[in-house]
């Protein structure tokens, strides 16, 4: 069981990386305040998907987080767009203060998940 987690986790990895190589708004010249912003999701979406697969969160509360980047990820690139194709200081601290928030929602579900009492299973 373990290991088809594992797999399943390296084929969302690759399939997230490969999505990066056709993304227009990732690739090409970009400001460097997107790609910090954008960088930044991803490695959160990583981060949520090692967790799940290491049993420290479950499947449902990783899509949720994932939900909460996506949505990081698409408010920054309508602040791009709105830009002239950069985004502000004051819009990236924004985008930042919200990955703070979902980094905080994930440390604190693996927390509550390792304090719930598990079953002999």
């Amino acid at each position: 069981m373990k290991l088809v987690k594992m797999l399943t986790a390296a084929i969302v990895i690759l399939v997230s990386l490969n999505s990066l190589a056709e993304d227009p708004h990732i690739n090409g010249k970009k400001h460097p305040r997107r790609k910090e912003v954008v960088d930044r999701a991803q490695n959160e979406k990583a981060k949520n998907n090692d967790a799940a697969v290491n049993g420290k969160i479950t499947n449902s509360q990783a899509k949720q987080l994932d939900r909460q980047d996506n949505r990081i990820e698409k408010q920054e690139q309508s602040q791009a767009a709105a830009n002239g194709g950069h985004i502000t200081k004051a819009e990236q601290r924004q985008d930042n203060r919200e990955e703070n928030r979902v980094n905080q929602e994930r440390r604190a579900d693996e927390k509550k998940d390792a304090a719930a009492p598990t079953s002999g299973q």
